[in-house]
């Protein structure tokens, strides 16, 4: 009898959610957060006293849990297991039961990923860490140029018009610092951050993390998942995620539900920073600020940019053997050339007759040059393409 009056509920509160759509062709009342409980590893009544306290502080949205009943006055849709409270949730996404979700061990499809919102532990800042989950595309280069765009567009649907954007000092982060500078150029516009350390420009070092330097932090989703963990669970010693609003929703040219991450071990405040992170999203319509950014960083030659980076990547700087000139004494160092480029980058020195080593400094990838060289080296890499400036001390 109880789950007979339970389902009548549920029935007479969409029934009443349809009629007011077709009627006005809006949406009554309150934005719908949907909430999955499946896998909580921190105890399912601390997620559901979270959407309880969010949905009672707030005017304008409600939390809808999915998943095993629960003994509480909030809408429920029960899934007897985490593979149908995904599907259940995607089907709401889809008929506009909900809004936005928030769920765990989520599995976007290739070209979507995650961008988190972490609160950083040195200065209480907001950043966006782009991404955290989630494949962008197949490539390195490419898929964090991408999660760039990814983490602009949720800034901006957050209400930030010009997030300052900084890239992780990681593997390929100079082949995206230029290819970004490239679309700046064209005519998308892109606030580059200024790393805290000397001379790093919007490279990012783990001090910027700490600080909150850039609104934007590009990086893979595989080191953001990691920087996202370790700033989230830090206050915990690593068992519970106490801080920030979990990884996100996903972000993709052609994806248009907003559906969100949050880690198993997600303790109580983070979800409810989650919710409202969503709801703001939904405020902010995520959805068209991503269509509208994708057509401008189009415009702006992002599809031949992500192609040329597939063809470096692939072919792109294969050279013939080329002569070593006389070595000398190296003493100053050239770095702003990424990893997979330093080989190439030596090799554009040595065809103009100049003597290169190639080292690992403190900041990265770094060629060694004599003294009266440096300038002359720094020129020739700059006419080849490369973002390059001379190595200070750390």
């Amino acid at each position: 009898m109880a789950n007979q009056k339970y389902a009548r509920n549920i029935m007479g509160h969409l029934f009443e959610e349809m009629a007011e759509m077709l009627e006005t062709g809006k949406k009554s009342g309150k934005i719908k957060i949907g909430l999955t409980t499946h896998g909580c590893e921190t105890g399912i009544e601390h997620w559901v006293r979270a959407a309880e306290n969010s949905t009672a502080q707030s005017c304008d949205f409600e939390v809808v849990l999915i998943g095993p009943k629960q003994n509480t006055g909030l809408l429920q849709f029960e899934a007897p297991s985490e593979e149908q409270a995904h599907k259940k949730m995607e089907t709401m996404l889809d008929h506009g039961i909900i809004d936005a979700c928030i769920t765990t061990h989520y599995a976007y499809p290739i070209g979507v990923a995650s961008v988190g919102k972490m609160t950083t532990m040195g200065k209480g800042k907001q950043m966006y860490l782009a991404t955290t989950s989630g494949t962008s595309a197949i490539n390195r280069g490419p898929a964090m140029t991408l999660n760039a765009l990814y983490g602009i567009i949720v800034a901006k649907a957050m209400g930030n018009e010009k997030p300052k954007v900084g890239i992780l000092n990681v593997e390929s982060a100079r082949q995206v610092e230029k290819a970004l500078m490239q679309i700046n150029d064209r005519g998308y516009s892109i606030c580059f951050a200024k790393s805290m350390r000397p001379d790093s420009g919007c490279i990012m070092r783990g001090n910027d993390i700490i600080a909150g330097t850039p609104d934007v932090l590009v990086q893979d989703s595989l080191t953001g998942n990691i920087t996202m963990k370790m700033c989230a669970s830090f206050m915990s010693g690593g068992n519970v995620e106490t801080i920030g609003a979990g990884y996100g929703p996903g972000i993709g040219e052609f994806y248009e539900r907003i559906a969100m991450v949050i880690s198993r071990a997600s303790g109580e405040q983070v979800v409810e920073n989650a919710i409202r992170f969503a709801a703001q999203l939904v405020r902010g319509d995520l959805i068209s600020v991503a269509k509208r950014e994708f057509q401008s960083a189009r415009s702006a030659g992002l599809t031949e940019i992500l192609d040329q980076m597939h063809m470096e990547k692939n072919d792109g700087k294969k050279e013939a053997s080329v002569i070593t000139p006389l070595g000398e004494p190296v003493t100053h160092g050239i770095t702003g050339i990424d990893i997979m480029d330093v080989e190439y980058a030596m090799q554009t020195l040595w065809k103009n007759g100049i003597y290169a080593e190639s080292g690992m400094g403190c900041t990265g990838p770094v060629l060694l040059v004599s003294e009266h060289n440096l300038e002359l080296g720094i020129e020739k890499l700059k006419q080849s393409g490369y973002l390059v400036y001379e190595e200070k001390e750390c």
